[in-house]
């Protein structure tokens, strides 16, 4: 019997046999909701369930974020938006972005809450507190994770840009993710557009990585200077994130067409200018 395809499998058949670079992510905010949502017990399963089915086709993959359930005491709901995901969608790999960072049991526990329970293909890390918080997550030969490496956010910068031994804390980070951290082969790194140059500089250190880039649309990240920066060799390997210009590009009943339409183009702003680096 097969064995199911691997996180980056996943990911690389969406980049290669989709064509797309896109990831949506899923942050659902209960002051912006369709007003005939409003009142449901089940609003943000039903908000993002239409996202996902009006922009499936045009992704590589899905990010919930963790914290907009929990908030909200809607964690089941997050389990049943994956669970659709993975029925109606298969072909679509899902992170979850839990952004966990925790040793021993709790990072055990984290790990089967991310995988067992809510049957994510990858999960956001924190490294900070080294490989003891990274194992469990790698164990699996399945599943993915992305650590945080050089963040999209100016804070960042404080801890980020430190001198490690003679090189920047995040370089020190994506030389640990292509080599001994990466025991399962899943691993990639989370780097911010709104930081080209470190973004070229962590692609250099890490060839070969899927990169998790959050920052372009409302936090003001250009997606040529991205794609110049952080392609791969084969044109790919960038998973690049947008949630609130799709989420919220539409505000009535229609908002699913209205995120697909604000979805279809940034898809496309992507691939053109991808297919100018392809030429050039």
């Amino acid at each position: 019997m097969s064995q199911p395809p691997t996180f980056v499998e996943k990911l690389s058949a969406r980049w290669k046999d989709h064509g797309t670079l896109l990831c949506v992510g899923l942050d659902p905010d209960p002051e912006r909701l369709p007003p005939h949502l409003a009142g449901r017990s089940d609003a943000l399963l039903a908000f993002c369930r239409e996202i996902v089915d009006a922009t499936a086709d045009l992704v590589c993959a899905f990010k919930p974020q963790a914290a907009h359930f929990a908030a909200e005491r809607a964690e089941d709901q997050l389990e049943a938006l994956i669970g659709h995901i993975r029925q109606r969608h298969p072909g679509v790999p899902v992170i979850l972005d839990a952004k966990r960072g925790d040793i021993g049991s709790t990072a055990q526990h984290y790990a089967r809450e991310a995988f067992e329970r809510y049957r994510a293909d990858a999960v956001t890390l924190s490294p900070l507190m080294g490989f003891d918080s990274i194992e469990p997550f790698v164990q699996s030969a399945q599943h993915g994770a992305f650590l945080l490496c050089r963040t999209s956010n100016a804070g960042g910068t404080q801890l980020q840009m430190l001198d490690a031994g003679g090189e920047r804390l995040y370089e020190h980070i994506a030389h640990l993710a292509v080599s001994q951290w990466n025991v399962n082969g899943q691993l990639g790194l989370v780097v911010g557009a709104t930081y080209p140059l470190e973004l070229a500089r962590v692609r250099q250190i890490a060839p070969t990585l899927p990169l998790l880039v959050p920052g372009i649309g409302t936090q003001g990240g250009d997606i040529d200077a991205t794609l110049r920066a952080g392609l791969d060799a084969d044109g790919a390997g960038l998973v690049i994130n947008s949630s609130r210009a799709i989420l919220y590009a539409g505000t009535g009943e229609s908002f699913a067409q209205h995120a697909r339409e604000a979805a279809l183009q940034t898809r496309e702003r992507i691939e053109a200018s991808r297919r100018v680096r392809r030429v050039a």
